[in-house]
């Protein structure tokens, strides 16, 4: 099953989310990012956040979802709330979609410490929402279920 993490720069939150989907995501599960808009470069704070974890960055970049033209994902997430009213494209077809809106980190201004801060409070947050999607078996949910499951995911703070 392949899950597209979607935002609109692809560079920080839908970065960080494939990173740590990946660094914990038993076999046969695979995220992938991508953004409406890439901005063509990766956030460096997000970037030195997943190394302090020990998490790969290996084979990060950003790019458009065109990149997943001929390999679409199964599941469609959106993480940041400019994306959260953007159609997906429409050869995504019959994946899944929904929506887990995370705010900005790097939007965050102050000293070194607070700006961290909000890059901690990020990944904190996509990693409850990680567990409570890995934790299910996601082989015994319908489409119908697996839907409900994902929009419940998106609501958690």
């Amino acid at each position: 099953m392949k899950i597209l993490f979607m935002c609109t720069a692809n560079s920080c939150r839908s970065v960080l989310s494939e990173a740590l989907f990946n660094d914990s995501a038993p076999q046969g599960l695979r995220a992938v990012s991508a953004g409406s808009f890439p901005s063509g470069r990766l956030n460096e704070r997000a970037l030195s956040t997943l190394s302090a974890l020990n998490v790969s960055t290996q084979g990060l970049y950003s790019k458009g979802s065109d990149a997943f033209t001929e390999t679409p994902p199964d599941i469609v997430i959106t993480v940041c709330d400019q994306a959260a009213g953007e159609p997906c494209p429409v050869y995504f077809g019959p994946a899944l979609k929904s929506h887990w809106g995370l705010m900005d980190p790097s939007d965050v201004s102050g000293s070194e410490s607070e700006t961290q801060a909000a890059f901690d409070a990020t990944v904190a947050h996509i990693k409850r929402r990680l567990d409570a999607f890995l934790e299910k078996d996601l082989r015994a949910l319908s489409n119908t279920e697996l839907k409900t499951l994902l929009d419940q995911i998106g609501a958690l703070p």
